[in-house]
């Protein structure tokens, strides 16, 4: 890329590895403050601004920024890519009934539920009396088999909830049924490998030497880290009414669950891969259009779910697959769409002011459900600098 030559990003201290553009050392300066305030962090930060890479930058001893980690649920930002295309396409209508596309959904009253609903979360289809196996978490034909015989555990369309385990395996059978292909095919096909993404729905196993697998989270002295109820809609929803309960961390850990890289909890990449996906959905970026046009994105980023989620209790936490990340970040915008990832990671495009963002961490966050703490100041470290940048501070791609 051209420009002005990017500045080194080592600390003082040598915490902090990679490089920002000019115009982004106060994102450098926040990204040395995370990590100087929970020891032993292994981290990554990349953002783009304007189609260009602004911000590469990675913290600690076990990664750098090549490694691939488990990112979880940030997949359900690249599967939901997938779907807008296919509506932007007209493959898809999102008001449509999924059971026109998968009749087998029709049972136990949910054959009146649309896309557009499914999407929102507003099934009530969070999981399966007496949970799932690993290797059907893994799956998403298994889990899509199962759930379409469930009874949903609210009236489908009459409130919205977390499908944390399970969404991408829904939507991703709408998207079977209508081209034959899962969401993993054409997310490689058409997002991942034309943009040469280091993000993974199915990690090969040529790159697994790459991975650094994920480490629990350190609960600090005193502190209480109880799990919700298994029989509570959070608990279902996170699949502890499973005998035995899911480990998040043993899941992660499981190859199976990489190599198939189930379209909501499996997840694999790093942030430069992130940054680099949400920065192609919303601009040109390496020659190359949006992947959304003005009217799919407008469609998508519209909130859909107003009022409390009855699995995590946010308020207004979904647009159409995607979270609002506006109502998480205040320096962002209200069109802001993006996804978590259960260590803490975040992931995000902001069309206000042209910023792709990705942060990901090795080792879960305490306290860090939808995003790490530390999410906040760093991205409004980063959309300041953009804002900076536009305002005739010189900038430069890494």
């Amino acid at each position: 890329m051209t420009g002005p030559a990017a500045t080194p990003a080592s600390t003082v201290d040598g915490t902090v590895h990679g490089t920002v553009a000019g115009g982004f050392e106060d994102v450098r300066a926040a990204f040395a403050a995370a990590a100087a305030a929970e020891p032993g962090l292994d981290a990554q930060l990349a953002a783009y601004a304007g189609g260009r890479r602004v911000v590469d930058l990675w913290t600690g001893d076990g990664v750098d920024g090549d490694s691939l980690l488990s990112l979880y649920s940030s997949a359900k930002g690249a599967a939901h890519l997938v779907v807008a295309l296919l509506v932007q396409d007209g493959v898809l209508d999102l008001d449509r009934r999924v059971a026109a596309y998968w009749p087998e959904f029709a049972a136990e009253g949910k054959d009146e539920l649309t896309l557009r609903d499914l999407l929102a979360h507003r099934a009530g289809l969070i999981g399966v009396d007496g949970g799932f196996l690993t290797g059907e978490l893994a799956d998403d034909r298994l889990l899509a088999q199962r759930l379409a015989g469930q009874r949903p555990h609210w009236r489908p369309g009459a409130a919205y909830g977390y499908h944390a385990f399970v969404i991408g395996a829904l939507t991703g059978e709408v998207v079977r049924r209508a081209t034959g292909r899962s969401i993993q095919e054409l997310y490689r096909e058409r997002i991942r490998d034309p943009y040469d993404l280091d993000f993974h729905l199915g990690l090969p196993e040529d790159l697994e030497a790459r991975y650094v697998p994920v480490e629990p989270v350190l609960v600090p002295p005193g502190a209480r880290d109880e799990p919700p109820a298994p029989g509570s809609l959070t608990g279902i929803a996170f699949n502890l009414n499973a005998d035995p309960p899911t480990d998040l961390v043993a899941f992660g850990r499981t190859r199976e669950v990489r190599a198939l890289g189930p379209a909501s909890s499996g997840g694999v990449g790093n942030a430069r891969g992130l940054a680099k996906m949400y920065a192609a959905a919303i601009g040109e970026t390496d020659g190359r259009p949006p992947l959304l046009g003005p009217a799919t994105l407008a469609e998508f980023t519209a909130p859909h779910s107003p009022g409390i989620d009855l699995v995590t209790g946010e308020r207004d936490h979904f647009l159409l697959g995607f979270e609002a990340q506006g109502v998480r970040y205040p320096s962002l915008g209200p069109d802001a769409f993006g996804h978590s990832g259960a260590v803490g990671a975040q992931s995000f495009a902001d069309p206000r002011s042209g910023v792709a963002y990705a942060y990901t961490r090795r080792r879960f966050s305490y306290g860090g459900g939808g995003g790490a703490p530390e999410n906040r100041a760093l991205a409004a470290a980063v959309v300041r600098a953009a804002a900076g940048r536009t305002d005739g501070r010189s900038s430069s791609g890494t």
